[in-house]
């Protein structure tokens, strides 16, 4: 592994598993001092121990990215323990529980909202306040198919990521003249649940590459962004999803199918 971010002080969030998890230990790999948020201590703890493990270096942090306080306190911890920020990788965020819109209701939806449109915004602003007072630094959010197309039962969850594309437009033009990029990339179909080879095989029947995503395929994308390779690039979102969305071609498969949609005659 090419040491190409040595020295780089990396804050990433929802990494204790999944997606994160394996942007954080490709950081780690590459040299960067790794901060490894999770609301989940134990997640945390692993993904930290791991990388260090590997030779690399890096601290865990809880904190839920939906609290003022607590993401200030992450920062903190951060600045504290490596002097700095250089790049955000927002990748904490609910998906569900997904709910179609005649069962859904207000609480639902401002969680969900709170959690992935607020909450990062919440990280960015921290991490821009301390970027563009040094005159650099890279924020990379994590949007989804469904900020432009659509899922099924995900109301909240659909207008959160379309929310995080046009934040990340806005702060890319705000936060540009200070030397801050601010790009997003777009996860397509990726096995974050361990899918058994049915459910795998399934999932990636309409990918034109033939198969679901895993972790690890977000991990160079967002090593690139963090680049100088990509210092030209801001305000951005890169599709990372084996070609689903350049396709014109109807789903055969549906996380959420009609036949879960809930009958007239069942409802409150």
């Amino acid at each position: 592994m090419s040491r190409s971010h040595e020295g780089q002080i990396v804050v990433v969030t929802g990494a204790g598993r999944g997606i994160g998890r394996a942007i954080a230990e490709r950081f780690g790999a590459a040299g960067a001092h790794v901060v490894v948020n999770d609301i989940d201590g134990n997640g945390a703890a692993e993904t930290a121990a791991t990388i260090e493990d590997a030779g690399g270096s890096a601290i865990p942090v809880v904190a839920d990215i939906s609290d003022a306080t607590q993401v200030g306190e992450m920062f903190d911890a951060a600045i504290e323990a490596f002097g700095t920020v250089d790049v955000l990788v927002n990748n904490a965020g609910l998906i569900g529980p997904m709910r179609h819109i005649l069962e859904a209701d207000e609480t639902w939806f401002r969680q969900i909202i709170e959690v992935n449109l607020i909450g990062t915004w919440l990280c960015c602003h921290r991490a821009a306040n301390v970027m563009a007072r040094k005159g650099s630094g890279v924020i990379i959010n994590m949007s989804s198919g469904g900020a432009t197309r659509a899922h099924r039962a995900f109301t909240a969850y659909d207008a959160s990521k379309g929310g995080i594309e046009a934040m990340t437009r806005a702060m890319a033009l705000d936060l540009g003249p200070y030397g801050v990029r601010v790009n997003a990339l777009m996860p397509g179909s990726i096995d974050t649940e361990n899918h058994d080879t049915e459910q795998r095989a399934l999932r990636g029947v309409n990918i034109p590459l033939e198969r679901i995503g895993e972790p690890i395929d977000m991990a160079g994308p967002a090593l690139f962004l963090a680049s100088t390779d990509a210092d030209y690039i801001t305000g951005e979102v890169i599709r990372v999803d084996g070609g689903m969305l350049a396709q014109q071609r109807s789903a055969t498969v549906d996380i959420y199918s009609p036949s879960n949609f809930p009958a007239i005659e069942d409802l409150d």
